[in-house]
């Protein structure tokens, strides 16, 4: 009766222990996770007087910001050249040109990496044309909360002696995967007798990484585009 006894007191201390044990590793755990830091995505606005000396970029300065995440240490770069005139474009009149760009670099040490570049143009155009991104759109976020930031441009490109739309765009960066949806602005082109309003443009279509990505990033783009569909007129 005595070794029966033993036995069962035996078999109570053994499973308390591995009871104690299991509760010492989910502690551990649970303090792992604890001290662990959620990602603050910050992004700072700089100009090119602090650029590293080996980038080199064509066009004027629109933006510039400057990040840090999962891949590193990040700088975006927009530019604009505006009307000229570029020798590498075919000109069959006395037509301009206007180009866009933006870089992707990640800094490491003295060492500069360009990851991405986007660029657009219109070429050879003789009335009014637009390579340009639009106003107060360019943003870096992270709407997926994976550490890695999204950056967002959105441009127009167009040439035309009237009042019609513009071909546009948004490209979205994720690392190096590329996004993007394209279509046309919309402009009103005139109003009917009972004074409805008559628009021309404003459809899109997004690309397969689109189609295939996140629903916030796809939100994120209608977003965008709705509130910057309607052509505004600058004096």
């Amino acid at each position: 009766m005595k070794n029966i006894t033993i036995l069962l007191l035996s078999i109570v201390l053994l499973t308390s222990c591995k009871s104690d044990k299991k509760e010492e590793i989910k502690n551990d755990v649970s303090s792992e996770k604890s001290t662990e830091k959620a990602f603050v995505l910050t992004v700072e606005k700089i100009d090119s007087t602090q650029f590293p000396k080996s980038i080199k970029y064509e066009g004027h300065v629109k933006s510039a910001v400057r990040w840090k995440d999962k891949l590193g240490d990040n700088i975006v770069i927009t530019t604009e050249t505006g009307y000229h005139i570029n020798q590498k474009f075919e000109h069959e009149s006395e037509g301009s040109d206007a180009e866009l760009f933006a870089y992707h670099y990640i800094i490491s040490g003295n060492k500069v990496k360009r990851t991405w570049q986007v660029y657009d143009f219109i070429s050879d155009c003789p009335v009014d044309l637009v390579a340009a991104f639009v106003k107060d759109t360019f943003q870096v976020t992270d709407l997926n909360n994976n550490g890695i930031a999204e950056v967002w441009l959105m441009y127009k490109t167009v040439c035309h002696g009237d009042v019609s739309p513009s071909d546009m765009k948004i490209i979205m960066y994720e690392g190096n995967t590329k996004y993007a949806m394209r279509g046309q602005n919309k402009v009103q082109v005139g109003v009917l007798d009972n004074g409805e309003k008559q628009f021309e443009g404003g459809d899109f279509k997004f690309d397969e990484s689109f189609k295939k990505g996140p629903k916030a990033f796809k939100e994120f783009a209608k977003k965008l585009w709705s509130e910057n569909l309607i052509e505004k007129w600058e004096d």
